[in-house]
């Protein structure tokens, strides 16, 4: 059984001006990783390895989910669509691995890789720090395919945030 935990990176910073693959979090966003991070250790849910794109943002919202764990940074995850996704997944050796992206891709592959949709209104369309959590039947990585796992879990940042303000 392997676990699989797909992220989009938290909310970035657009108003600075800088090329897209140096944007930086937002204060927001900040705030949305500590959130996810706790979500990930109270559920019991933490990787044991990373997969993360090289952009600021994504490097930024796994530094600050507050996890110790091997990390491979990947060139081929920015702005990756699910083919690429898969093939780097495919690689990877942890029992559970987290990997953190980008839309549309990330989001086209957790529809893609479940074999049901999860019953959430913001599924679909996968907003910044959507986090899929779901498990497939598999020994290695590599025998992932499209429509074989099943959801054990969805959150977005929104719902953390005004879970911890009330």
């Amino acid at each position: 059984m392997k676990r699989l935990i797909l992220m989009r990176h938290a909310k970035s910073d657009w108003s600075r001006g800088m090329v897209d693959h140096e944007r930086p979090l937002n204060k927001r966003g900040q705030a949305s990783a500590a959130a996810l991070g706790n979500w990930l250790r109270r559920q019991d849910l933490l990787p044991d390895q990373a997969l993360c794109s090289t952009a600021t943002r994504t490097r930024e919202t796994l530094e600050r989910l507050g996890l110790d764990i091997p990390t491979r940074y990947e060139e081929r995850l920015y702005h990756a669509g699910p083919v690429a996704m898969l093939k780097c997944l495919s690689e990877a050796e942890g029992e559970t691995v987290l990997v953190v992206g980008h839309n549309p891709g990330i989001g086209a592959f957790a529809q893609e890789v479940l074999a049901d949709p999860v019953g959430h209104a913001r599924f679909a369309d996968y907003p910044t720090g959507a986090t899929l959590v779901a498990e497939f039947d598999i020994s290695d990585w590599s025998e992932l395919r499209e429509g074989t796992g099943i959801a054990r879990g969805f959150v977005i940042p929104r719902e953390l945030l005004e879970e911890n303000a009330d």
